[in-house]
């Protein structure tokens, strides 16, 4: 699971709101075009960010096969239920393969979910930086800081730094069970792994509720939540790092908008090329 690493590197010494801004910025202008060479650019700059972080493969690898799962299933859906969109974008038709129906692979439709995959990969990287390299406590003050109520973002913040403690009692509880005879490797069936790891969950479940019930009646117990607004220890104002990113970002998104409304489409038609 993705939790905080503290470590020393430009993106890092960011404060939390530049961040936070700088990505939903990013996310925004990857929503807003089509532009494959845009989209490419924003993938090769996300890559170099996350080199820069220093944040290695392993505190995000188990995020990526999810992620790698449900981005093939919406590959398929998106085929599955409308195998013609990109037919209807580009307005021409170059079959590469006769399938029955409507189904008909073609050329248009391979590029259109190219450059949706291109979305996902421009995004990737920023949101796990934005997550990596974020203290939960100084996020919880960037939200803050852009007007979500501090509940709510308390409420991440405690979220966000529960995460490695759940990540821990599961191995404890796993330990426990292991070293008493339950197996839940490979070796054991399907169904009985399955019984095994319920049965370690449960204690999980009982455990964390605990917990939630001593945060609670602590931060009851200092008077949380009376006051309409509140100061943050991990709140810092904005260096010229800071400026810098959110000036580029600006800049980057400006020209998208621009580029957009000049052309009149979000779509870089790659079939207007004398090549087809």
């Amino acid at each position: 699971m993705l939790a905080y690493a503290k470590l020393d590197s430009p993106i890092h010494r960011l404060t939390g709101a530049a961040k936070l801004l700088f990505f939903a910025l990013w996310s925004m202008g990857a929503m807003i075009t089509f532009d494959t060479r845009f989209l490419v650019g924003f993938i090769v700059f996300g890559l170099v960010l996350l080199k820069v972080s220093r944040v290695r493969l392993r505190e995000y690898s188990f995020l990526l096969y999810l992620i790698g799962a449900f981005f093939l299933l919406n590959h398929v859906a998106i085929y599955l239920f409308s195998p013609l969109e990109g037919v209807k974008i580009y307005g021409t038709k170059h079959v590469l393969l006769q399938l029955p129906g409507r189904y008909d692979l073609t050329a248009e439709q391979l590029f259109y979910q190219l450059n949706i995959a291109l979305k996902y990969l421009a995004v990737i990287p920023i949101a796990f930086l934005f997550i990596l390299t974020t203290d939960p406590g100084e996020f919880a003050a960037s939200l803050n800081r852009v007007k979500v109520s501090y509940k709510i973002a308390y409420a991440v913040s405690i979220a966000l730094r529960y995460i490695p403690d759940i990540q821990r009692d599961f191995q404890n509880i796993s330990f426990s069970a292991q070293a008493r005879g339950v197996d839940i490797s490979a070796k054991e069936k399907l169904g009985k792994r399955l019984r095994n790891v319920i049965g370690i969950l449960m204690p999980l479940i009982l455990s964390s509720i605990e917990r939630i019930e001593t945060i609670s009646a602590a931060m009851e117990l200092r008077g949380f939540g009376r006051g309409k607004r509140r100061t943050w220890y991990k709140d810092r104002p904005f260096g010229p790092g800071d400026y810098g990113a959110l000036a580029f970002i600006a800049v980057v998104l400006a020209a998208l908008v621009w580029l957009t409304i000049a052309r009149g489409s979000r779509f870089y038609n790659v079939f207007e090329s004398p090549l087809f």
